[in-house]
């Protein structure tokens, strides 16, 4: 799949999930409760976190508290709906790691989605 970070149709595509392994950014689909429910090959090697140990935990507050804030997770609450593109620093292993982030989230869907283009 050829798709890139700002890709307009990327919400339809991204109910493939067997083709988000092919992706040269990471995905992160999680459920309404913030439940990892999708996390693709390249987001597992970038922040160096196996598939297993993600998939069925708390985005916010087990995987990644460090997006649990207002400009990422509140979002998520309060939005009925998400296309945007943000800069942001993630704080990887007490190391600051400069990202770009597209926060997804649809009416009619029920996995959010968390796109992160690693610098």
């Amino acid at each position: 799949m050829n798709l890139t970070f700002e890709e307009a149709s990327i919400q339809a595509l991204l109910g493939a999930p067997d083709q988000l392994d092919t992706l040269n950014f990471g995905i992160i689909g999680f459920s309404d409760a913030s439940e990892v429910v999708i996390y693709n090959t390249f987001e597992a090697t970038s922040a160096a976190l196996r598939q297993s140990r993600v998939l069925g935990k708390n985005l916010f507050l087990e995987i990644a508290p460090c997006l649990n804030n207002a400009m990422v997770a509140q979002r998520f609450e309060n939005e009925p709906e998400l296309d945007v593109i943000i800069s942001y620093v993630l704080a990887l292993r007490m190391r600051p790691v400069p990202v770009r982030l597209r926060l997804l989230k649809k009416i009619d869907n029920n996995t959010r989605f968390l796109l992160v283009e690693w610098a």
